[in-house]
């Protein structure tokens, strides 16, 4: 039986021919791991083919993952992982039988059958029967129906209490922390009042930095880049972002370097300042820095460029001098006439070509996150959150009787930073450690504490349309990961972390002792 069949006849639940209700009960009858089972067709939504998912660390194991169903974020469940059946490849049969409960849930199973009319007198009870599936998520036996000797019928409130029990329960006692999708972020003004953020990226193998608070975002290079007429080598083009053209400018041909091809490592910059944005397009981008003011000295005068190239206000002194980064102006690289020329051509396009362009600052309509992989699967957590991103050191260093979810530790300007490895923290397959891997630093309880994540790819806005709460699945889950970005014209799913739960309460007292 087709699914445009199988909706028709749900369509038409409860109803006879001359549209009078009945006591006639209907069930939608599939099968899985060899077993005949049937569902009553009032909580069944819909019947779709199963979705690309998007992985769930500290889910249930009978969580495929979440999938995107018109807009709506969607668990998906393998009934054969619940009843303990021998996995199987989905095929053209297989589906996911969608069912609503006070919370949709997609069921994969391996077939579904029909849709079949059934007295109540006709069902029996589950009194002796034997069979694989415990009789407490059984409601009773259709016998001879639907071309089947028996059919199960499955009472999947029973069988979803069950799986998601430890949710089920915080959900009934109003747990905030379950039930609550903002994130608490800690603050550390002392500590930021002598200090600079700085984004790092690089051009040519050379470091360069921009102070935080002019960086709007981080995004890749988009696949397609319009050409502005008459425009000078360093403007690359217009892209796209969020409807509106955002001016893109080379900074390798800014600073008189050869021109390189883009590749997956390229990331566009979005520097903001006064209302005005350009995209300034680097070979890749490198870490989220929080230097004392003590290490940065002003450019000396007779080195300082002058004219449109005088940008680099400012000189970072790292690892005691071994390693600089020119810190870039906002002010400066906006006064430099390729920007302003670039900027102007946008304005004085016609309104059918051009749109005007927004001032992102402050918005209330949108959330800027810090986006990083694990495991293929892509999290964000705020961006107010991350104290910065540095570079995983060849070796970390092991201290004796350190808990076990700790890592290591590593000198930072003098401190000690206990170190965490984030696959670890969400039950992920370890992996070798690699160049692309960073560790994100957290203030977590009053303690600095960094997390390896597989890769930082950039810093986005979203907006807080496309978020919502991420589907109520474990206790854990639920704290850590209470919310979720669906952008769904982007066909991204990204899951948000809140960081205040990165670290259980009774291990902070570990981790404070470790960092004195």
């Amino acid at each position: 039986m087709t699914e445009e069949v199988l909706v028709s006849r749900l369509a038409g639940a409860g109803d006879d021919a001359t549209g009078a209700v009945t006591d006639t009960r209907q069930f939608v009858t599939f099968l899985a791991g060899g077993d005949v089972f049937a569902v009553d067709m009032a909580p069944v939504q819909e019947i779709i083919r199963v979705p690309a998912v998007v992985r769930v660390p500290l889910a249930p194991r009978t969580l495929d993952g979440l999938a995107n169903l018109r807009g709506r974020v969607l668990p998906i469940i393998s009934l054969r992982r619940t009843f303990g059946f021998e996995e199987l490849e989905h095929d053209d049969s297989t589906r996911a039988v969608v069912i609503d409960l006070g919370q949709a849930l997609g069921f994969v199973v391996d077939r579904v059958a029909s849709v079949i009319n059934v007295e109540p007198q006709s069902i029996e009870g589950v009194e002796g029967v034997r069979s694989t599936v415990r009789s407490e998520l059984l409601t009773g036996i259709l016998k001879n129906v639907g071309g089947f000797e028996m059919v199960m019928v499955l009472d999947f409130a029973r069988l979803i209490a069950q799986e998601f029990a430890e949710i089920a329960e915080l959900a009934r006692q109003g747990d905030p922390a379950v039930l609550s999708g903002t994130p608490v972020v800690e603050q550390d003004d002392a500590l930021a009042s002598d200090e600079l953020q700085l984004v790092s990226f690089s051009v040519a193998a050379q470091e360069y930095a921009i102070d935080i608070s002019s960086v709007q975002e981080i995004v890749q290079v988009p696949q397609k880049i319009v050409h502005v007429p008459n425009s000078p080598p360093h403007v690359l083009g217009l892209m796209t972002l969020r409807e509106r053209l955002l001016p893109l400018v080379s900074l390798r041909c800014l600073f008189g370097l050869p021109r390189l091809a883009l590749d997956e490592r390229s990331r566009v910059v979005v520097v903001s300042l006064e209302g005005t944005a350009v995209g300034v397009v680097t070979d890749a981008v490198s870490e989220v820095l929080r230097v004392p003011a003590s290490m940065v000295d002003a450019m000396p005068p007779l080195l300082a460029r002058d004219g449109d190239l005088s940008d680099i206000s400012r000189i970072c002194r790292l690892d005691g001098g071994r390693r600089l980064v020119s810190i870039l102006s906002a002010d400066n690289m906006f006064r430099n006439s390729v920007v302003r020329n670039v900027l102007k051509a946008v304005e004085d396009m016609d309104d059918y070509t051009r749109k005007e362009i927004e001032d992102d600052h402050g918005s209330d309509d949108e959330e800027q996150v810090v986006v990083f992989q694990l495991a293929q699967g892509e999290f964000g957590v705020p961006i107010g959150s991350v104290q910065e991103i540095v570079r995983v050191p060849q070796e970390l260093t092991h201290v004796p009787r350190s808990p076990a979810f700790v890592e290591g530790v590593i000198n930072l300007r003098g401190a000690v930073l206990p170190v965490i490895d984030q696959r670890k923290r969400l039950d992920l397959p370890a992996i070798a450690r690699n160049d692309r891997q960073r560790i994100m630093v957290f203030l977590l309880a009053g303690v600095r504490t960094g997390f390896i994540v597989d890769a930082v790819t950039e810093v986005l806005k979203i907006p807080k349309s496309a978020i919502e709460k991420s589907p109520m699945l474990s206790g854990q889950q639920s704290r850590l990961l209470g919310r979720v970005a669906n952008l769904e014209k982007q066909r991204r799913m990204i899951q948000l972390i809140d960081p205040s739960h990165l670290i259980a309460e009774a291990d902070s007292a570990s981790l404070t002792t470790m960092a004195v």
